[in-house]
């Protein structure tokens, strides 16, 4: 097997990773958003309602999956989650100084 099959599986397992890590606390923000507003609705018209409900988390997973996507590709198949998370907390650091 070669170098670049390894690394290209190594990046993907890191970025399905990150993906779903990700995944949790952006759902459970956006519950906390979605929920409350459609309670009533959900008594009114549960099908719509959970059509709607769907389609923004699908819509979030989307967006979430592409931005993700987009930094893995800036930053090199050489990169993998802890180096792209270290070098986006020192920048965090160095930016509030």
């Amino acid at each position: 097997m070669s170098n670049e099959l390894i690394d290209g599986k190594k990046k993907s397992a890191s970025e399905a990773l990150v993906n779903s890590i990700g995944g949790f606390p952006v759902g459970y923000g956006l519950g906390i958003i979605i929920l409350p507003l459609s309670t009533g609705w959900i008594q009114q018209d549960p099908y719509m309602a959970n059509i709607a409900i769907t389609g923004a988390y699908a819509i979030t997973s989307f967006v979430r999956s592409y931005i993700l996507r987009r930094i893995f590709e800036k930053n090199g198949i050489d990169d993998n989650f802890i180096r792209l998370a270290k070098r986006g907390i020192v920048k965090l650091v160095n930016h509030t100084k």
